[in-house]
């Protein structure tokens, strides 16, 4: 399985690089690349961002200013597996134990695509793509959609068997993930400073 980080946003809400942004002493793209780290994955970076080559390899865009989908899109042309992990630059409280289980049920399945959901709403920057997906997303952003769910939702249509979309609720209830972060705060994206402020300020003690 081949692990990407999704850092190509413009972070225009943030005000400033999200991928640099200091969160606990340390800027969001090394929480990233630490958590995978421990999870034994060598990391990536999606995104034509020439300027991370510094903490993990490249891989540009081949359609600029298309989105995150095109991120995606940019990382399975150049992987050779069929399954690969994407994680945004933005999840520094997601657990470690959860993605390896994610990880883990993608393998199980070989699905198009493993997809969590928190309280009904899927997370698709953080899932797992099979390869077979490329031609789609390919079609996709060569006609300008970028909504990476409904991408991902269209692909799977003649065969919705291949579409994991699971509850991360359910799952975490029924398995001990190690770790005193409230699973809603998981999937707590950093896009405001008013969002860096909070999970400081809430889950600061929390921080391995």
């Amino acid at each position: 399985m081949n692990v990407f980080i999704l850092a190509g946003g413009q972070s225009t809400r943030m005000g400033r690089d999200k991928a640099l942004l200091d969160f606990l002493g340390r800027p969001l793209i090394e929480h990233a690349i630490s958590k995978l780290r421990a999870l034994g994955f060598s990391s990536r970076i999606a995104g034509s961002r020439p300027d991370l080559a510094v903490f993990a390899p490249i891989i540009e865009d081949n359609y600029p200013g298309s989105g995150p989908l095109a991120g995606i899109e940019a990382a399975l042309s150049a992987s050779d597996s069929d399954l690969n992990l994407f994680l945004p630059i933005d999840l520094p409280l997601l657990s470690i134990e959860f993605v390896r289980w994610m990880a883990a049920r993608a393998r199980e399945t070989c699905a198009l695509a493993t997809i969590p959901c928190l309280q009904h709403h899927p997370q698709p920057l953080c899932a797992v793509y099979h390869r077979d997906l490329l031609s789609c997303l390919q079609s996709a952003l060569a006609a300008g959609d970028r909504k990476v769910m409904r991408v991902v939702q269209n692909a799977a249509a003649a065969d919705l068997s291949r579409l994991d979309c699971f509850s991360i609720e359910i799952i975490a209830a029924c398995l001990d993930f190690s770790t005193t972060i409230p699973v809603h705060r998981w999937f707590q994206n950093l896009n405001t400073p008013d969002d860096l402020k909070l999970a400081i300020l809430e889950n600061c003690p929390h921080i391995q």
